[in-house]
């Protein structure tokens, strides 16, 4: 991701976004919530980062394309590899990405879409010793920690199906970007909105960096300004559920795969710790991160979802 610190930029966007409509219908019911495991969701955190960094290019990216398509398919009705292009003419190589996709309940016209990215940075730029910035990083909280969270929702999904129908969507070079050029990132997501077709959910909630030890989430400047519905029924949510670890006021402005989605139509929140003193250098490694915040996320998340009330297809957007 990458986080916008000009307030004329802000605004340009703000004003070009302002003319999507964002309108969101929520409502909540009273059902039996399924418990959220933050030890599996450790585990599979544990597994992506075993195979190594995960950036365009790699070993790791192949393997991990290979061990979220089988994971998900063991527990989704339908799974697509959603694949393009990606050219770096600095470089002078080309890259395959792919979005996956993974359908729960796929009939189901009324639908939330949650999405993360999977891919790793290819370069530690911000570590504090030089000569090791241009070395991929492990990606623990920034990629793994967001995809574990979902892989096991997708396991509950399975088990216990939702009110609604839901898409799991991981995109793929979300940080392959270098500082000062946003064109570069979220590649996946980008490319997702690009091509989605006549795909509306009923909203969608895009989470990354939450693995953090010391967990701190406040709301994000874009989703705020654009998609207020859904950042209150999120963390009215939190608050409900008292997760004290979601804090009411509005820190950064924060290039993430919601834009893309935002800008497509799709109400769309980014739930994210950017307050991370390990991003982007080589120490983003499993042990800063921690299973009690993956489940404070997965609880939140789960809640959204079986909160729902299936309504009538006149309130969908």
């Amino acid at each position: 991701m990458y986080v916008l610190l000009t307030s004329s930029r802000r605004r340009l966007l703000i004003r070009w976004l302002t003319s999507v409509w964002l309108g969101v219908s929520v409502a909540g019911c009273a059902r039996q919530i399924p418990e959220f495991d933050g030890t599996r969701a450790y585990r599979h955190l544990i597994r992506q980062t075993e195979l190594g960094p995960r950036h365009p290019g790699s070993t790791g990216h192949d393997d991990a394309r290979r061990l979220l398509v089988g994971e998900l398919s063991q527990v989704a009705e339908v799974v697509q590899e959603q694949t393009f292009q990606y050219t770096d003419e600095d470089a002078g190589m080309t890259f395959d990405l792919t979005n996956i996709i993974a359908s729960f309940l796929p009939d189901r016209r009324q639908r939330i879409m949650l999405g993360a990215h999977w891919d790793t940075r290819p370069r530690a730029d911000r570590d504090p010793d030089p000569l090791v910035r241009e070395q991929p990083i492990l990606g623990a909280n920034d990629g793994a920690s967001g995809v574990a969270v979902l892989l096991e929702i997708a396991r509950l999904l399975h088990e216990y199906p939702p009110p609604v129908g839901v898409d799991i969507i991981l995109f793929d070079g979300e940080d392959y970007g270098q500082e000062g050029d946003i064109d570069r990132y979220i590649l996946g997501s980008t490319h997702f909105a690009a091509n989605m077709g006549a795909y509306r959910p009923r909203f969608g909630i895009v989470i990354d960096m939450i693995g953090d030890s010391d967990l701190a989430i406040y709301k994000e400047h874009y989703s705020v300004a654009l998609c207020s519905p859904v950042v209150d029924l999120v963390w009215n949510t939190a608050d409900r559920l008292g997760l004290e670890a979601f804090h009411p006021d509005v820190e950064y402005a924060v290039w993430d795969d919601h834009i893309p989605l935002l800008r497509a139509g799709i109400p769309c929140v980014l739930v994210i710790d950017f307050d991370y003193r390990y991003w982007h250098t080589l120490e983003d490694t499993p042990d800063k991160c921690s299973q009690e915040s993956l489940a404070i996320v997965g609880e939140l998340l789960t809640h959204v979802i079986y909160g729902q009330e299936a309504q009538g297809e006149r309130n969908l957007p």
